[in-house]
């Protein structure tokens, strides 16, 4: 069984690999590497070890779970740039947003309803507008949340439009049920980016798109995401708890 201090010190590794190989692939793409976020994902991993990656430089972490955030958010000094991912109950926007001060983002808005509730909740809380992205399903499967790209206009639209509180900053699926995405699954969330920025009179480059996950985030960042979501090539297998 690997130690805790042992598996610490593999996790800051592996996090300047995929920092090495972020640079490599936005160099492929010609993009600045700058201009691509990682987040990496720290679900089910323990405090220590976000915080040995903390201490390594990096500052901008991920949670899918609204309990879970809550919980670590605290105990981590308040310059971590906290992204919550995927979907989002609206039930759930009062205790994300009142126990996650520094909440940098929502990726994954992909209904009226939560944006809604989003917006107003930062009104009542009088936080700075939280920055939000569209969450798109690109794969068309039954199981994944995301609007139909079809969709994705009229949702960004009422996020941009009706929404004062928050600000639209993208993009971001979720990929393919093995959570790795295709070429064409890219392409599509390219191809709405497009359509919205057209509809809102939006500079491409300021519309983010967030694609691409362990398995798959160079060619993620080669199709153009400016955004990757690296959980298990960093921290290892997820940590579920076992069934009694």
């Amino acid at each position: 069984m690997t130690s805790p201090l042992v598996a610490e010190a593999v996790s800051v590794a592996a996090l300047r690999s995929v920092m090495l190989r972020v640079q490599q692939a936005a160099e492929r793409s010609g993009t600045r590497p700058d201009r691509v976020r990682v987040v990496a994902v720290s679900k089910t991993k323990p405090i220590s070890m976000i915080r040995q990656l903390y201490d390594a430089g990096h500052r901008c972490f991920g949670e899918n779970y609204v309990q879970e955030i809550i919980d670590k958010a605290p105990q981590l000094p308040q310059d971590i740039q906290w992204h919550f991912i995927g979907h989002l109950q609206s039930n759930k926007v009062k205790t994300l947003l009142g126990g996650v001060p520094n909440l940098a983002m929502v990726e994954g808005v992909d209904n009226q309803k939560v944006a809604n509730h989003l917006d107003r909740m930062v009104s009542t809380l009088g936080r700075n507008p939280l920055r939000v992205l569209v969450q798109v399903n690109t794969s068309g499967e039954a199981s994944k949340s995301g609007v139909d790209p079809s969709n994705c206009v009229d949702l960004a639209k009422h996020v941009k439009l009706s929404c004062p509180n928050l600000e639209f900053s993208g993009l971001m699926t979720i990929g393919m049920l093995d959570y790795t995405s295709t070429p064409q699954n890219f392409q599509t969330l390219s191809s709405c980016r497009t359509e919205v920025c057209k509809a809102l009179e939006m500079d491409e480059e300021q519309c983010e798109l967030s694609m691409g996950m362990s398995g798959d985030f160079e060619l993620a960042i080669e199709s153009g995401s400016t955004n990757v979501r690296v959980g298990s090539t960093i921290f290892g297998p997820r940590e579920y708890a076992k069934k009694q």
